[in-house]
């Protein structure tokens, strides 16, 4: 028997989009269902539940969150990310959909391959057993917190945290594509740095997608970060386009590696929320 597709629903009053991305999802092997007003795809989720919906925040007969919310309470248990399309410029209320659940906001026009890029990564982001990140292949998730929970039965380890910062800056003017080869490299000049320098036991994964977290000893920790720091750095300006490269972009917008390092006999960590709380004080 054939795998079933990935069900799509797309909510788009305007037909020319709604025709391009139906072609567009089709093509990429997914199950898509089109229909043009919120009434519409409060229907088509009840005839079947899609793996996620794309829509159009302002519908003729609702606005998105309408939508949204009938669809939850027709269906409370349904884990189904929602991406909303906006206007670029307009105002909208991003915390209201964050409430209720909307995954992602794409303004229109928009480019298609990124588009599904966003597709992909809420999907992936969805599914309750996935254990690694779509685009560095990384673990993140549970299988990090795992990790985490084995360091509280120690105290020999250091954590070093490496985050990229301004990464949305870059992906709102480059494109989703770009920002992901960002990440990717990135995450490879850092496996490559403790290969060469860290521990055989060492774990590195995701804290949050644009965060590395790197488990290691503090033995190890100097010249890793030295390495680390060093090559990303020297690195990060390649992925700009070549035009833009000597813009005098300001420093505080520019894609920037921010680190931090946590050893294991600093502080008392009696559960593994306090020590993602106190990682996350440090991205701060």
């Amino acid at each position: 028997m054939p795998e079933a597709k990935t069900r799509l629903i797309i909510v788009e009053d305007d037909l020319d989009v709604a025709d391009m991305l139906t072609a567009y999802f089709n093509v990429q092997d997914y199950e898509v269902v089109t229909v043009y007003l919120g009434i519409e795809g409060i229907r088509a989720c009840r005839r079947s539940l899609p793996d996620l919906i794309i829509l159009n925040i302002h519908l003729p007969d609702m606005d998105g969150c309408e939508v949204v919310r009938r669809i939850l309470k027709n269906h409370k248990k349904a884990n189904i990310p929602f991406i909303f399309l906006t206007n670029k410029g307009e105002s909208v209320d991003q915390r209201e959909g964050l409430k209720l659940g909307v995954t992602d906001y794409i303004n229109v026009p928009f480019d298609v391959q990124d588009l599904r890029l966003h597709v992909r990564n809420a999907l992936h982001r969805s599914t309750q057993n996935s254990l690694s990140n779509p685009v560095t292949g990384l673990p993140e998730g549970l299988l990090v917190d795992e990790h985490l929970n084995d360091c509280l039965e120690t105290s020999t380890w250091t954590l070093f945290i490496a985050s990229l910062a301004n990464l949305d800056n870059f992906r709102k003017v480059y494109g989703g594509v770009a920002a992901d080869d960002v990440l990717r490299g990135v995450s490879q000049m850092i496996q490559a740095a403790d290969q060469e320098l860290g521990d055989k036991n060492d774990f590195l994964g995701h804290f949050n997608p644009a965060c590395f977290i790197l488990i290691t000893s503090r033995v190890k920790i100097t010249p890793l970060q030295e390495r680390i720091q060093s090559r990303v750095t020297q690195s990060l300006d390649y992925y700009y386009p070549i035009k833009d490269r000597d813009k005098l972009i300001p420093p505080d917008k520019r894609v920037k590696l921010n680190f931090a390092i946590i050893h294991a006999d600093e502080r008392f960590y009696p559960s593994l929320a306090a020590i993602k709380d106190f990682i996350k004080s440090k991205l701060q």
